[in-house]
């Protein structure tokens, strides 16, 4: 009789509703990041930053730096100006070739724009809405977009 008691008591109660599931939820391997770095002269830092931002980066660090040369070869050299900076980037790993090309491009093109650059990859981050960030994720963005976005002609 118990048991007769239990099952109609289940019965009675309303049916859970799950949560609807997304539809074209397709899901894919997530992107690889990397730390850029880039030393350039500290009068062209935000013009290099600019120039890395504008592929798809939501997160760079300025830091001054100082160039290591003796100053006696520097005079000889006319490079008197030693002030540097270190420009930290974090960047897709999909990104990076055209980074590159761009920056060694730059660094050829723009006077007073020498600088050096590579990259390290990025072994983890930490929860996932901090890694659509630096990813540059975007909820609802047609995969065949995203690598299209924030790309400078």
């Amino acid at each position: 009789m118990e048991q007769n008691e239990t099952k109609r008591r289940r019965s009675d109660r309303p049916e859970k509703k799950s949560a609807p599931k997304k539809k074209n939820a397709a899901l894919t391997a997530p992107k690889k990041l990397k730390l850029l770095f880039t030393v350039v002269d500290r009068k062209k830092a935000e013009l290099f930053s600019d120039l890395i931002g504008g592929y798809g980066v939501n997160l760079q660090i300025l830091l001054p730096g100082e160039g290591t040369a003796k100053t006696e070869t520097l005079r000889l050299l006319g490079l008197d100006d030693t002030a540097r900076a270190v420009i930290v980037s974090v960047i897709r790993d999909d990104k990076a070739p055209a980074i590159f090309e761009m920056l060694e491009e730059k660094f050829e093109s723009v006077r007073g724009g020498k600088g050096i650059a590579w990259s390290v990859p990025m072994t983890s981050a930490v929860g996932v809405a901090i890694y659509q960030f630096l990813s540059d994720y975007r909820e609802g963005q047609d995969p065949a977009r995203a690598n299209e976005r924030g790309k400078r002609s």
